[in-house]
């Protein structure tokens, strides 16, 4: 089992679902967030003066999956989230982590078969 927590941008987020429907990935956690990188921010314009926004606004994807399911969640994530043919800064990370334990606390199903 892995845990997958994919960082895009938020106007990518129904086209990666709809992209994760199609390789039968139906579960997934969507929560705002903030961040920077190496975009260092942008300069937005706030009752006519300019001023520097170091936080820019992301979406993160947790998607727990069986060991079958990690390369073709994430080849999904990858051809959709990318912005034009070579992507660009500021696309996203995806993060592919262990997942030592699932329990679905409604049915007391632990393991692959909660997820």
């Amino acid at each position: 089992m892995k845990l997958i927590i994919a960082v895009i941008q938020p106007t990518k987020l129904e086209a990666v679902r709809q992209a994760l429907a199609q390789v039968e990935v139906e579960r997934l956690t969507v929560a705002d967030a903030q961040g920077y990188a190496r975009q260092r921010g942008q300069t937005e314009l706030y009752r006519g003066s300019p001023y520097k926004s170091w936080l820019l606004r992301k979406v993160v994807l947790e998607i727990a999956v069986n060991d079958d399911f990690v390369e073709r969640t994430v080849d999904a994530i990858l051809d959709v989230a990318r912005t034009g043919p070579d992507g660009q800064i500021g696309d996203g990370k995806i993060f592919v982590l262990p997942l030592q334990e699932c329990c679905q606390i409604g049915s007391d199903e632990r393991g692959p078969s909660a997820i």
